[in-house]
């Protein structure tokens, strides 16, 4: 294990948390249209991750932290920006919000009511959005 992944992790250790956050890997636009029938009935979040921004990783291991059982109907994706910026474009385009990194986004009833960027990411109160 590297020095800069014992400092921030990596990856593939935010698929496998060992807290009450199930991860949703974000992939396809095809997801999207699921994302806003899901936000339907309950809200969902996507979390857009940088993975070689230190910023990013320590983020979103705090953020991972802020899950309780209470949390568990939330869906979350997760976005690998490096891998799909063409979703985080779409996703900006359908949602009408600037794309920064790390971001996360808080869908209900097909429309975004909540973003936040980077360190604003670990205010988020989850509780509400229940």
């Amino acid at each position: 294990m590297s020095l800069y992944d014992r400092l921030f992790g990596n990856a593939a250790s935010y698929k496998d948390t060992k807290n009450t956050l199930k991860w949703i890997p974000l992939t396809t636009e095809n997801q999207l249209e699921e994302i806003k029938n899901s936000s339907k009935n309950k809200s969902v979040v996507i979390f857009k991750h940088s993975t070689s921004c230190g910023i990013s990783n320590m983020v979103i291991k705090r953020f991972e932290k802020l899950f309780t059982i209470e949390h568990q109907s939330i869906e979350v994706y997760y976005l690998d920006l490096l891998r799909f910026r063409s979703l985080s474009n779409e996703i900006s385009r359908i949602f009408d919000v600037v794309h920064e990194s790390p971001q996360i986004l808080v869908i209900n009833k097909e429309v975004l009511v909540f973003d936040a960027s980077h360190y604003d990411i670990l205010e988020i109160n989850l509780s509400r959005f229940l």
